[in-house]
């Protein structure tokens, strides 16, 4: 057997990771899943308390979407959307647009939140200016804010940790203060006029720290956007296909934007694919004699791709046969029981929760202690894998959990923040 470790350190290079803390360390190296559960090379198992960053949602190596996609590849695993369709992508963007919030009957394809984010910036945009209002120009985000790491959805973006570095390649936007209607309110009205679209992420901000927005600032948001003109994009990346309760968070509010994107949960965390959805207005504004060069230049090579649909399709498919959501909410119930004890203890600052969705605030520690990593490592002793943001420790498990693995994963977590707390060092290296 090949020295996996070994290769990983001499050859790759790891997403949101300091490589040079890394190779001090043994990689965890998966081999195998099996419903909430990840297996290393060696045998070990681990209660998957990320979801595959989020993005699983029935489980791994789900019968019914392992089935879809191999009977795909008995078909063809590729080909292109630009000036070809299959079957698989026009019955997907049916079934997404049924489920959608009204008015959303349009579906763009591509294959990551990244791209699902920049695509309905560019489709805003353009949109304002072939309809003559050229003067909207600029971007309304949330401070804390997250769309992904392409220049332009990092542009709306507002993490200084992840973004501060690239400012010089960004475009200006205005800035609002997160679940504070007052302040949107006032950004709008100073600039409504230069403003083509506000971007948000619906009820909870995910890479912030999952931080919640108090009931009824979406529906807020909705109304100044229509007072001002302005287009509303949702960013349901992270939010969609159940992981707030719903198939879609902007439900809770009865909101339809103007535009919403979808990644992550799409395939069931199988296969990389996107979508911006967006009105029958917006595609409308779009149209026009070739010459007239409305037309709206991107695209991907591996957009709609047919794996991914038939991944897609069988996903929805396993929502409506094990009802999913329905067995959700008692879930739902239990994590916010269970989570109540963890958030009384001293070494937890505060726990946030919409949903499966949840972000346990340790709060202040030196950078040096790297305490949320601290935790990981203590949970991968105890038997599950779960990932901080910064100093929060973020519990995402598949909605397939069971009552006891959630159980397991609560519980293992409150311990690991126990351990890590209790190990760090009280003197501190100092810097040179």
């Amino acid at each position: 057997m090949p020295d996996y470790a070994q290769l990983d350190r001499e050859h790759v290079w790891h997403p949101f990771t300091q490589q040079q803390g890394w190779s001090e360390e043994e990689p965890l190296m998966i081999e195998r899943g099996e419903g909430s559960y990840l297996y290393d090379v060696d045998g070990r198992r681990y209660l998957d308390g990320t979801a595959a960053l989020w993005c699983n949602v029935h489980g791994h190596r789900h019968p019914v979407i392992d089935a879809a996609v191999r009977e795909q590849l008995d078909r063809v695993a590729h080909t292109t959307m630009l000036g070809l369709s299959h079957p698989g992508a026009t019955e997907l963007a049916a079934r997404l647009v049924e489920i959608a919030p009204p008015g959303l009957s349009r579906v763009f394809y591509s294959d990551s939140g990244s791209t699902a984010a920049e695509i309905a910036l560019k489709i805003a945009f353009q949109y304002q200016q072939q309809r003559g209002e050229t003067g909207r120009t600029t971007f309304v985000r949330l401070r804390e804010a997250y769309h992904g790491d392409t220049i332009g959805s990092v542009s709306v973006g507002g993490i200084d940790l992840f973004h501060s570095t690239y400012r010089p390649l960004l475009f200006e936007t205005h800035v609002a203060e997160p679940g504070d209607a007052a302040d949107l309110e006032r950004v709008l009205e100073a600039h409504g006029e230069e403003v083509a679209a506000l971007v948000v992420e619906p009820l909870v901000q995910g890479a912030a720290g999952v931080l919640v927005q108090p009931p009824g600032y979406l529906r807020a948001a909705r109304e100044l956007c229509d007072r001002h003109g302005v287009l509303l994009i949702c960013d349901e990346v992270a939010t969609g296909f159940g992981r707030t309760g719903t198939m879609f968070a902007c439900e809770q509010e009865g909101v339809a934007p103007d535009l919403m994107c979808l990644a992550k949960g799409l395939t069931g965390g199988y296969l990389p694919l996107a979508t911006t959805l967006t009105t029958e207005e917006i595609y409308a504004g779009f149209l026009g004699n070739y010459e007239e060069f409305k037309t709206f230049f991107h695209g991907h090579t591996y957009t709609g791709n047919p794996l991914a649909c038939a991944a897609a399709l069988a996903n929805l498919d396993v929502f409506e046969q094990e009802r999913t959501l329905e067995r959700l909410q008692p879930k739902i119930a239990l994590f916010e029981e269970l989570l109540a004890e963890v958030a009384a203890m001293p070494e937890v600052a505060e726990v946030r929760q919409k949903g499966v969705m949840v972000g346990i605030d340790l709060g202040d520690h030196d950078d040096v202690l790297r305490m949320g990593h601290r935790v990981t490592v203590e949970a991968r002793t105890r038997g599950a894998f779960i990932r901080p943001l910064g100093n929060t420790i973020v519990l995402m498990p598949p909605l397939s959990i069971s009552e006891d693995e959630l159980r397991d994963l609560v519980a293992i977590a409150g311990a690991s923040i126990r351990a890590a707390v209790a190990s760090a060092p009280v003197d501190l290296p100092q810097a040179a």
